[in-house]
């Protein structure tokens, strides 16, 4: 009980339970698709971050509570610290809860959930729990264990444990290991327990949760026994119930029979009763249409707490075996709509309205229950006050009472058409193959069958395309039922072998609604095509009435930057007009007059290639992904605003008006993210894009599902934790066709409609499913984030295609030791649909020894996309070509494919003229009438427009649709052995050619760039302002010896120094001094590409991108020790500083980006010359001026180089001069006298010389002396 109070306020701060609650609510109205879900959850995210605050403030009361153990503090203090940071996290993430993030952040919640039901649970139990046993003759067969923290019982609300003082009910299961997996989900006995557990002192609370209306039955007088609870109740208050159970249908159900179905019953227990529903053969999706009537059911307590609170009931789902025991295949829980005898039964309460109940089995979910359940109280005047059943009860079934009338759905008559297309990669059933298969479509009682597939190897297509049956559909579209899709093998002696079966648990995709003609526009899609003219000719009467003309600008593409967004003050469309010519004129005389570089160069076309295209297009799809993150979180805001001010109401004139004009304001202050990212526009060159797709096409086109689906035949048992198996095993083929679902009659004007085939329903104008011969052409860019295969934690991949019998392997070319490979393959495969449909695309890892191994594999569907409307087989590019790099590969032309476009859809055009002029319905669309040759003369082309109204073919009316346009798509690799896990990503892209078409042209070059060799070169002449690193050993003067070093990045093995400018007293050193840096270089990526082995047992030589930068060093040299650092500095050789003229100019600014520098790139420039500042960081991290070198960068070709040969260092050919060096540069053990003359006479000459003189006094002196005394004896002496 230590920590009792604090658990108990974690529960009541906010308890698992209620955010588990939110939490399904919010995933029950995502699956309903009611509106404002997000709301939901930012009320679950609000209620959860106050709960944690509450926590906090009652935990912080109970902290110091003098009775706590250790264990008890640090969890308080744990669990504080947690909910605390997850209060905070949910008020973050409150505000990020946005309509297209919500699925991610309820996943984040889910965490919130599973942390809160940790943090609940206390880490060691002061208390022991409760156990029930159930004994038959002293054998313990079943039991149930009641945590004792839910039975705590507490004055304070918030720590009352869940469960106490409440009729609860249990489910007793077997003990030990018979309790685990399946055979422990069986109930083995059902009890209603009232469970309190308290302190002695509370006592008197212990029946406080009962039911009222009892009597108690207390221990006999005289035993001197303190008070204890009585031995039994008697109950004096018992109402009469009758229950009835409204089992309408059940569908996703587990499939518990290896058929991959079941034999379905339901068992409903209330109380101490229980019955079933019929039996229903094969099907997932039972529809029993059956009431049970629980008659003579006594419940005691008082009327209001049954009504309020009654007893839950059971449902259990059976799988019926005809040997043995029925197998348990899930259940659910459901409480019933309680009518008290004095009440009405009449809406809005009654009669009950069908609900969707979730079937568990075990944790897993399996499958839903449409049921009703209504606890009827038996009055005084007995059944008769009770509704009465309607419905015959003898029927061909039995005796079986059907859901009534006000109960069981309205019905309406539907016709469901079903398209039968064909069946793919049916899987062996018995060891036998597939061959003459058939298809049977169930719904509701009612179904159609296929025509016979006679010979399926030869052709799995079936003959007869369109076949319906009508059937009794629920009018909500909610409760429709499932769909059944059987395949079944025809074999010999009339035998029927099922291969496998498909549930479509939800029609509403396939339901046909008809267009409301009463609305504006309806036959438009209402998006019109961004970037373009778009003018409503309303008024004109050259023109008719709803008339729209997009126009393309003759200069293709169009610069962003030259159209002004203006507001039509007739319409609310913005309408994008071109600045006029003038306006531009006045722009190029500015830029003119102004001495910047011209803001967008011209690329020469030449140099041009498929892989500038692709490179460009990727950095636009950054940019584009950039942008919807930006704008994403603003339209969401802006959305809701629009909702919160749709239901304030209608604003006056006044503040819409001012409303108006603030926003305007704010557009003007704030540049957005569009401006924004339109400025670094002006200096991308003008290369025509194609579309870079980060996903698969088909998550873009909805899986090219437009009119032909995919349904998945699966057969087997579901899987289970330890039997079964997962749902990509259990799928043994496909079944391609569609469904269209429409209530009866069908609206005339559809069936009067041109060129209506009434034998085609409402599949018109689907292509006949004949085999049909295809060149399918295959480009593989590359690779990236590849799976490491090799022990080197690398790859040597390469390119593997299969597509029916075709198998290519390019092992030859593999790449080796890459895990982001540039392949830049195309292969050529001819394949026959429907046969040869599913292309796969794989990635090996290539070994020297043994076996290749699969890295991961993608797989397509061809067919899907040959069918398509979107029209998948070419992608249509951005501009028309007819030569260059980016020619027109489709060999039909754009003019061809619209005019077969408008033919399939039974669309008025296409109309052409005047020049540069077409019509399309009633959509006009103008651009460039002429086109460029390779010549450069100019001819008159339609087809610049037939292109402008392919790529708006969305905006037709009535057959529009988005067409693929020229693309790469990227697709996740995965791998049999590890499902699931992404093994790398790998872009490519699939055209389809038939092969009764004309031929296309030859296969793109996108082969990778080999890279072009250069040879730099360097020449250091000086240095300045070095730091002075050496003490004079005899002066004590500053010095150093400098040279400098220098390298390409990933060349350091190849690093060139010059020779030593010894005993630099200034700083400053001559050198002219050569380096020579050869080196491979690919210009599009601006890198440097580096082969080399990584080792000598390396098979074959490693191929690495480094960026190209040219590192310059200085250094002091040492001779008894290592050479001392000074300072260095890095130019990427693509975008570096310009050089300073002199030492003076020359600023450490110039390399840290502090002031704005002209940046200049080697591989234009060719020629640079200037002072660059060499920088080291000091103690405090920071980067400080260490010296000053000048350099002269020449760079040539390798062609260039050979032709004007020069020498490293001072060596010939073309020598430089030797430096002009002053005399103390030199080197102290190697000149010795020199070294004494420079050091004793050049520092000490004064001295020396003063030296000199005073010992030449001092000798005179001495002499003086020494011949003073004999010469005055011989004066004395007179000689």
């Amino acid at each position: 009980m230590k920590g009792g109070r604090y658990l108990g306020s974690l529960k009541g701060a906010h308890t698992p339970g209620s955010q588990e609650e939110g939490l399904n609510d919010v995933q029950e109205m995502i699956k309903t698709e009611k509106s404002y879900p997000e709301r939901r959850l930012r009320g679950v995210l609000e209620e959860l971050s106050c709960g944690c605050y509450r926590f906090l403030s009652l935990a912080d009361k109970d902290q110091g509570h003098s009775s706590r153990t250790r264990l008890d503090r640090e969890r308080l203090k744990s669990c504080m610290r947690e909910l605390e940071s997850m209060g905070q996290q949910a008020k973050t993430l409150r505000a990020q809860v946005k309509r297209h993030t919500l699925r991610d952040k309820l996943r984040l919640c889910q965490n919130f959930l599973q942390k809160l039901r940790f943090l609940a649970d206390e880490p060691q139990h002061s208390i022991p729990d409760v156990f029930i046993w159930m004994m038959s003759n002293n054998k313990r067969i079943a039991y149930a264990r009641v945590p004792s923290k839910d039975l705590l019982f507490s004055v304070v609300e918030e720590e009352l444990g869940k469960d106490c003082a409440k009729v609860k009910t249990l489910f007793l299961k077997l003990p030990g290991k018979r309790g685990f997996g399946s055979a422990g989900w069986t109930v083995q006995a059902k009890l209603e327990l009232y469970l309190w557990l308290g302190l002695s002192k509370q006592r008197k609370d212990f029946l406080c949760g009962l039911p009222c209306g009892f009597e108690e039955v207390k221990v006999a007088q005289g035993l001197s026994l303190p008070s204890f609870p009585p031995i039994s109740l008697v109950y004096t208050k018992k109402q009469a119930f009758q229950l009835r159970a409204h089992m309408y249908q059940a569908r996703s159900l587990f499939a518990a029979d290896s058929s991959g179905l079941s034999d379905p019953f339901a068992r409903v227990f209330f109380i101490n009763q229980s019955q079933c529903t019929e039996v229903l053969n094969e099907t997932l999706c039972p529809t029993w249409d059956q009431m049970l009537v629980f008659d003579n059911l006594e419940l005691y307590g008082e009327a209001h707490e049954l009504r309020d609170d009654p007893p839950i009931i059971v449902i259990e789902i059976y799988d019926q075996d005809t040997m043995g025991k029925a197998d348990f295949m899930g259940r659910t829980f459901a409480k019933p709509l309680v009518k008290m005898a004095d009440e009405a039964y009449c809406p809005p309460r009654f009669p009950p309205q069908l609900e969707y109940y979730q079937i568990y089995r075990g944790n897993a979910t399996a499958g839903d229950l449409l049921a009703a359940f209504e606890l009827l109280q038996i009055g005084p005047a007995g059944k008769a006050d009770l509704p009465p059943i309607n419905g015959p009860v003898d029927m061909d079934r039995g005796p079986i009472m059907p859901v009534p009338v006000g109960i069981r759905p309205v019905l309406s008559k539907y016709r469901i058409e079903v398209l039968f297309w064909g069946l793919r990669d049916l899987k062996r059933v018995n060891l036998a193959q597939v061959d003459r298969p058939r298809v049977d479509i169930e719904c509701a009682g009612k179904g159609v069958q296929s025509s016979l597939i006679h010979n399926y190897k030869k052709n799995p297509n079936f003959n007869t395309l369109v076949k319906w049956f009508e059937v009794d559909l629920p009018e909500n579209e909610l409760l429709h039922p499932p769909l059944n899709i059987r395949v079944v093998d025809c074999r010999a002696f009339g035998r029927y072998t099922l291969v496998g079966s498909h549930a479509v648990s939800s029609l509403r995709r396939f339901i046909y609604r008809p267009p409301d003609r009463s609305a504006p526009n309806w036959n438009t899609s209402g998006r019109l095509p961004q970037g373009c003219r778009v003018l409503y000719k309303v008024g004109r009467p050259s023109r008719p009435a709803g008339e729209v003309v997009v126009n393309m600008e003759p200069e293709v593409p169009v610069k962003k930057l030259e159209t002004m967004v203006q507001l039509d003050a007739t319409s609310d469309a913005v309408v994008k007009v071109d600045v006029a010519d003038e306006e531009k004129e006045r722009r190029k005389k500015k830029k003119k007059g102004s001495s910047e570089e011209p803001e967008e160069e011209e690329p020469d076309e030449s140099m041009l290639d498929w892989w500038s295209k692709y490179f460009a297009s990727i950095d636009t799809m950054k940019e584009q992904l950039r942008q919807r993150e930006a704008s994403g979180i603003d339209l969401e805001e802006k959305e809701e605003m629009d909702n919160t001010e749709a239901l304030k109401g209608p604003m006056k004139g006044k503040e819409k008006a001012r409303a108006a004009k603030e926003e305007k304001k704010k557009r003007t202050q704030i540049p957005g993210p569009s401006q924004a990212s339109e400025v670094p526009e002006k200096k991308k060159p003008k290369i025509d894009e194609l579309k870079v797709y980060p996903k698969e096409l088909e998550a873009e086109f909805d899986n090219f599902e437009d009119w032909l689906h995919t349904f998945n035949l699966l057969r087997g048992k579901t899987g289970d934790d330890e039997d079964g198996s997962t749902e990509e095993e259990r799928i043994v083929g496909r079944f391609k066709g569609s469904l269209c679902v429409y209530k009866v009659p069908l609206p005339e004007d559809v069936s009067r409609e041109a060129g209506y085939d009434p034998t085609y329903g409402m599949f018109q104008g689907i292509p006949s499913n004949d085999p049909i011969n295809v060149l399918v052409r295959v480009y593989v860019v590359r690779a990236t984030d590849l799976h490491p295969a090799d022990i080197n934690g690398k790859a040597d991949p390469y390119i593997a295609i299969r597509l029916g019998k075709t198998d290519i392997r390019d092992k030859e070319n593999y790449i080796s030791k890459q895990l982001n490979p540039v392949f830049g393959k195309s292969f050529d495969i001819e394949a026959s649909f429907p046969m040869e449909s599913m292309l796969t695309v794989a990635v090996y890892d290539w070994d020297l020894v043994g076996t290749d191994d699969l890295i991961g594999e993608t797989k397509i569907d061809l067919e899907n996309r040959f069918y398509s409307k979107h029209r998948a087989t070419c992608g249509i590019a951005q501009t028309y070509s007819i030569h260059g790099y980016n020619i027109w590969r489709d060999p039909m032309k754009p003019s061809q494919i619209l005019t077969r476009l408008c033919k399939e859809g039974k669309v008025d055009g296409p109309h052409f003229g005047p020049p540069g002029r077409v019509k399309v319905s009633n959509r006009v669309f103008t651009g460039p009438s002429e086109i460029e040759d390779e010549n450069g003369q100019r001819k008159p082309t339609e087809e610049h427009v037939a292109l402008l109204a392919l790529r708006h073919w969305e905006d037709i009316p009535r057959v529009g649709c988005r067409l693929v346009p020229e693309h790469v798509e990227t697709r996740p690799l995965l791998n049999p052995d590890k499902p699931g896990i992404e093994q790398g990503r790998l872009e490519l892209w699939v055209d389809m050619f038939p092969m009764d078409m004309p031929a296309p042209g030859t296969p793109l070059d996108i082969s990778p760039r080999k890279p072009k060799k250069y040879e730099l070169r360097v020449i250091v002449w000086n240095t300045d302002e070095v730091v002075l690193e050496d003490d004079d050993f005899f002066t004590g003067e500053k010095s150093s010896d400098i040279f400098v070093r220098g390298w390409l990045k990933g060349q350091q093995e190849d690093k060139q120094d010059t020779d030593v400018h010894y005993h630099s007293l200034t700083g400053e050193g001559n050198f002219n001094w050569r380096y020579l840096f050869p080196f491979d270089y690919l210009a599009a990526e601006e890198k440097i590409v580096i082969s080399r082995k990584e080792s000598m047992f390396s098979w074959d030589e490693t191929q690495y991108k480094i960026p190209a930068r040219l590192t310059l060093q200085i250094w002091d040299a040492d001779h008894f020790s290592a050479d001392d650092f000074l300072g260095a500095i890095e130019l990427d050789l693509n975008r570096f500083p310009r050089g300073a003229k002199t030492a003076k100019q020359c600023t450490m600014e110039m390399a840290t980006g502090d002031v704005d520098v002209p940046l200049v790139s080697i591989f234009k420039q060719k020629r640079v010359k200037g002072w660059w500042p060499l920088l080291a960081r000091n103690e405090n991290d920071e980067f400080e001026l260490t010296g000053k070198v000048e350099a002269e960068l020449h760079l040539l070709t390798a062609e260039e180089a050979e032709k004007n040969p020069v020498g490293l260092a001072r060596n010939e050919p073309d020598p430089l001069e030797k430096p002009n060096r002053p005399d103390t540069s030199f080197i102290w053990f190697l000149n010795p006298l020199k070294s004494a003359h420079y050091f004793l006479w050049h520092t000490y000459r004064w001295l020396l010389l003063k030296l000199l003189l005073l010992a030449l006094l001092l000798l005179l002196l001495a002499l003086f002396l020494y011949s003073v005394p004999g010469y005055l004896v011989r004066k004395i002496l007179g000689a």
